[in-house]
C-alpha cells in the first residue's frame, strides 16, 4: 500500500467478515466481581481528539454520505493501528520485565501477570 492510499479496516481485518457473528457481548459482566481501575486504552487527549474528528464527519454525512463513509473508515483503521501500537509496547514493557531470566521474582511476574490481566480486561472493555 502507498502513503497516499488510506488504510480501512477491511485492511486490517484481511477482509474477513464473520456475517453471524453478534455485534456486541453475548454475555453480562459478573457484577459480583471486584471493579478494578483500568486504564484508559489511549490518553485523555487522543480521545478527544478521535471524538472530534468523529463528530467532524457525523455533520458532513447529509452533504457527502459516501466520502463520509469512506472517512469513517479510514478513521477507526487508524484507531485500531492506535490501540495495536499501544498494545506493542504494553507487551514489550511487560515481556522486558518477566524476560529477564533467573533473577526474576516471583513478586515481579505477579505484578507483570496483574499488568497484562488489566490490559487484557480493558480490550475486552472497549
Amino acid at each position: 500500500m502507498s502513503d497516499g492510499e488510506r488504510t480501512t479496516t477491511a485492511d486490517l481485518a484481511g477482509d474477513q467478515v464473520d456475517e453471524d457473528r453478534p455485534l456486541g457481548r453475548d454475555t453480562e459482566r459478573d457484577d459480583d466481581r471486584a471493579e478494578e481501575q483500568l486504564e484508559p486504552l489511549l490518553a485523555g487527549d487522543r480521545v478527544e481528539n478521535y471524538r472530534g474528528r468523529w463528530f467532524d464527519l457525523q455533520t458532513r454525512f447529509v452533504d457527502e454520505p459516501r466520502d463520509t463513509v469512506s472517512e469513517a473508515d479510514s478513521l477507526v483503521a487508524e484507531l485500531l493501528q492506535e490501540l495495536a501500537r499501544s498494545f506493542n509496547d504494553a507487551r514489550a514493557g511487560l515481556e522486558e520485565q518477566w524476560s529477564r531470566g533467573d533473577d526474576v521474582s516471583t513478586e515481579d511476574l505477579r505484578l507483570a501477570l496483574q499488568r497484562y490481566r488489566s490490559f487484557f480486561e480493558r480490550l475486552l472493555a472497549a
